[in-house]
């Protein structure tokens, strides 16, 4: 069902105010005293920073604390195909994504409280998160920063049970500085004097030593992964350890290996946030956790059905360096249980390293179908995004859409080789607009 009454909204405000990110706490601040401070009313709450990964360890804390049987809010951003996907609401049995009168009516209370003033969009969204959590009653509430952190309009909390940083690589560097240990400094932002703080893995030591020496400089009692807490693989399943012991579970539901570090990582906030976790509501969780376009199967639906017969299709969101290479881990772990040849069909925008992804996928991509975003204004042209993918040393050609990229595909396809695995990615955008089109938006 379209949901008009928030889109409608939105658009307004979209006309009104700027698009983009202005990093400041002022206009939030200034905006949520205005409409009483919700953001001072809400559950605990696990407050997600980091470059990749957050996402994931958003859907694995909502599954672990579902899977105790208690009602949790999410926040997450961007959505991929409708506006609501940003807020789930708790309730018994599991949350839902909120209703479209209930957001436009939030929307519009927000608008009204803004009074016309300077404001981002993203900031108005973020006010009313903080609107529709402190209204609705939950145990807990899962909010994922936007962009960076310090300066992130989700950082006026003054007290979230835990403050969760995942993996930091370098991207939006125009916005948080060209070095990883700036890009670290601006996410361990949202650590707060005293509150505990759970370290995801990290692929940079830079990065690592940054946010170890704010959380000690904060007083902050904080577990690093590695060190604290760990998980690894043990005849196919996910073993944790952290200072109270193991837990053997089943290996998550979401493809990747990288997605053992975030399991782990999401296990340790919810105990550093003070909640009961048992083994069994764990393994219930690795078989129930959903977290939609990040190495999701397409096995059926409207595009899925154009591919050659057999073919095996992933959509994934991943736009960076550092989400090319675990995406590619994930699709290596493919080719190992079961060899096919590989083909990309990406679409990226222009303020990403689109050659830096695409070397991730250099000797293991037998060719790569570029394709223009069209929910983005900022796509990078899929001529030029071509030759990005030869400078990572990947044969490639431009070519119309999605759909076309499929059934070229197919019908150039020799029977006598196995069928293809296809990764459609580059960009949450396209992913978004492939969910869209296939008849699959997350739910």
């Amino acid at each position: 069902m379209t949901a008009l009454l928030a889109d409608r909204e939105i658009e307004r405000l979209m006309m009104l105010h700027p698009k983009g990110f202005d990093l400041s706490l002022e206009r939030i601040t200034r905006l949520l005293d205005r409409l009483g401070n919700p953001q001072d009313r809400l559950p605990p709450v696990i407050h997600i920073a980091g470059t990749n990964g957050k996402g994931s360890a958003a859907a694995f804390s909502r599954a672990l604390l579902e899977a105790e049987g208690l009602t949790v809010h999410v926040h997450t951003s961007p959505h991929l195909v409708n506006w609501h996907e940003r807020y789930r609401l708790g309730a018994a049995g599991g949350g839902k994504f909120v209703g479209d009168e209930v957001l436009a009516e939030a929307m519009s209370r927000v608008a009204t409280a803004n009074a016309g003033e300077k404001i981002t969009v993203f900031e108005i969204l973020t006010a009313v998160t903080f609107l529709l959590f402190s209204e609705h009653p939950a145990d807990a509430a899962v909010i994922e920063v936007g962009l960076g952190g310090r300066f992130d309009a989700t950082n006026v909390m003054k007290q979230p049970a835990v403050s969760l940083i995942m993996p930091i690589s370098p991207d939006h560097q125009a916005y948080l500085g060209d070095r990883v240990e700036l890009i670290a400094a601006e996410k361990a932002g949202i650590m707060k004097q005293g509150v505990p703080v759970v370290i995801g893995a990290q692929e940079f030591d830079a990065a690592q030593a940054v946010l170890v020496e704010t959380a000690e400089r904060l007083g902050c009692p904080f577990e690093l992964y590695g060190q604290d807490f760990l998980a690894y693989e043990e005849n196919g399943r996910l073993v944790y350890q952290d200072q109270t012991g193991l837990m053997d579970l089943p290996p998550p539901r979401l493809s990747g290996r990288h997605q053992f570090a975030n399991a782990a990582a999401a296990i340790a906030a919810i105990r550093a946030a003070g909640f009961d976790l048992s083994h069994e509501a764990a393994e219930a969780a690795m078989q129930s956790v959903y977290w939609p376009g990040r190495m999701q199967g397409l096995a059926s639906g409207k595009l899925a059905e154009l591919a050659p017969k057999g073919a095996e299709i992933w959509v994934d969101g991943g736009h960076n360096p550092g989400a090319g290479l675990v995406v590619a881990e994930a699709l290596a772990e493919q080719e190992e249980r079961n060899p096919r040849p590989l083909f990309l069909i990406s679409g990226m925008i222009n303020t990403k390293d689109q050659t830096g992804y695409f070397r991730a996928f250099h000797g293991m991509a037998r060719h790569v179908f570029t394709v223009p975003v069209t929910m983005s204004e900022s796509s990078v042209p899929n001529d030029e995004l071509a030759v990005r993918a030869t400078e990572a040393g990947l044969s490639a050609e431009p070519v119309g859409s999605v759909a076309n990229a499929l059934m070229l595909l197919r019908d150039t396809w020799d029977d006598r080789e196995p069928p293809p695995r296809i990764l459609i990615g580059g960009s949450l955008y396209l992913v978004g607009a492939v969910l869209a089109e296939n008849g699959t938006p997350p739910v």
